[in-house]
């Protein structure tokens, strides 16, 4: 006998309720399990109509699970993380940075192969120059039924830095609308920031990361080992991701940065040396600066709202940054200076810790001014983008008001903003080389 399937109705929960008006009619929804599309998502909701056979309402919830994990030899067989996910799914595809092929290919490959996982690749080129849409739409090529054919619950692998978990995290959101995939961060950037972050993106005309959608990997694996063959001016620039929540979040993080700043910087965050002392800080150091990033960043995944401290240093950067050429953390502490000067200037940060934040900059090799700041116009320009990118209802520029603390400016005045910049380039006048950092232009490492 052939028993009939249910109806799909029937596997839908739904709970009615009348409200104070009973013309009115709430009726909310809980979806049946065996109907999920993916296990890293779900969702539920309800509509409510109004009695009239007029109109109707809609509300939806949509919930994601994100794991981040510090791990050590991701690649190495004798870490099963990867093949945990990979072997029940028969395959692996991967968009893997073209520098991190050339280092890691082999490590990679033979991971894979020794778990027996057919692994797809496509080495992708990630630049600066190279965010674009252009590259977008490569790789959704290779995602789709034209390359990989990759299923709306099959996590793809990105490998990279922040260029590529950017670019590559925004293909996969348009891949099915929604495709899951697993961020291995192989720069500082692309680990405690852009690898994590929900926001992914391409840049537009003159104004950074302006096109994108937030899709956040659905893990996120950090493992500092790759560290030890970056530049060390990449270090450097990843490094400053890290001041920005120690600033307006952690004030144990800062004094770390203090004290052992240099030195993990100059070992590549402990994979230049044996020190096992130093392993352990830099492991901490690591963890912190993720914790606090994904605090803010992590739950307040679609920035419904604008009290979000990571912003810290990208209020006029975003203008300013493709404008002079400048890499992104030199950038973003050149905006975090002056935006400590700011905060002085309308007495909510005290002179003493202005020059702690510099001081820290500073010592690492990173930029604390230039020159572009002096132009009011772009300044303003790139005011007006950033307010009404987050949503014209204020500025909302992250602002310190003490080491591991900050709040919101409103609004910033042309007046106060000229003002700001005459006391931040004067004050950056007696510093040396008059505040300009080491490495600090896209060119100096290649990237142009």
């Amino acid at each position: 006998m052939v028993q009939a399937k249910p109806h799909p109705a029937a596997a839908t929960e739904q709970l009615h309720s009348i409200s104070p008006s009973e013309s009115e009619q709430v009726i909310q929804f809980q979806h049946s399990e065996q109907y999920r599309t993916s296990e890293w998502y779900t969702g539920d909701g309800q509509i409510t109509a109004s009695g009239d056979n007029r109109s109707f309402t809609v509300s939806a919830t949509y919930t994601l699970k994100a794991e981040v994990k510090l791990v050590k030899g991701v690649f190495e067989r004798s870490n099963p993380t990867l093949a945990q996910v990979y072997s029940r799914r028969r395959r692996c595809v991967a968009i893997v940075d073209q520098t991190v092929a050339e280092l890691y290919g082999e490590a990679l490959h033979g991971y894979f192969q020794h778990y027996e996982i057919p692994l797809e690749l496509l080495i992708c080129r990630a630049w600066e120059i190279d965010k674009t849409p252009e590259t977008v739409h490569r790789l959704l090529k290779f995602l789709g039924k034209d390359g990989c054919d990759v299923s709306r619950n099959e996590p793809v692998l990105v490998v990279g830095g922040g260029v590529l978990s950017d670019v590559a995290g925004l293909a996969c959101a348009l891949h099915h609308r929604r495709t899951p995939y697993i961020m291995v961060g192989t720069t500082v950037v692309a680990a405690i920031d852009a690898g994590p972050s929900p926001r992914t993106c391409t840049n537009g005309t003159q104004f950074k990361n302006s096109l994108g959608v937030y899709h956040p990997p659905v893990l996120t694996l950090v493992d500092r080992t790759f560290f030890r063959t970056l530049a060390t001016g990449h270090v450097r620039n990843g490094m400053a991701e890290m001041i920005k929540m120690a600033i307006t979040d952690d004030a144990v993080l800062f004094e770390q940065l203090e004290h052992h700043g240099e030195r993990l910087l100059e070992t590549h965050f402990a994979t230049l040396s044996e020190d096992v002392d130093l392993a352990q800080i830099a492991d901490e150091v690591i963890y912190r600066a993720l914790f606090s990033y994904m605090k803010h960043e992590g739950t307040n995944m679609f920035e419904t709202y604008q009290d979000r401290p990571h912003a810290y240093g990208h209020t006029w950067s975003p203008r300013f940054e493709p404008a002079a050429k400048l890499l992104h953390g030199h950038a973003v502490t050149i905006g975090m200076a002056f935006g400590a000067s700011l905060a002085v200037e309308m007495g909510w940060l005290q002179p003493a810790d202005r020059d702690r934040i510099v001081a820290l900059c500073q010592r690492l090799g990173l930029s604390v001014y230039h020159p572009i700041l002096e132009d009011i116009n772009l300044m303003l320009e790139g005011q007006k983008n950033m307010q009404r990118k987050r949503g014209d209802g204020g500025l909302w520029a992250p602002l310190p008001t003490g080491i591991g603390r900050c709040d919101y400016a409103h609004d910033v005045s042309p007046t106060l903003l000229q003002a700001a910049i005459d006391s931040h380039r004067q004050f950056c006048s007696t510093l040396p080389n008059q505040g300009q950092g080491q490495e600090m232009y896209l060119r100096d490492l290649g990237l142009e």
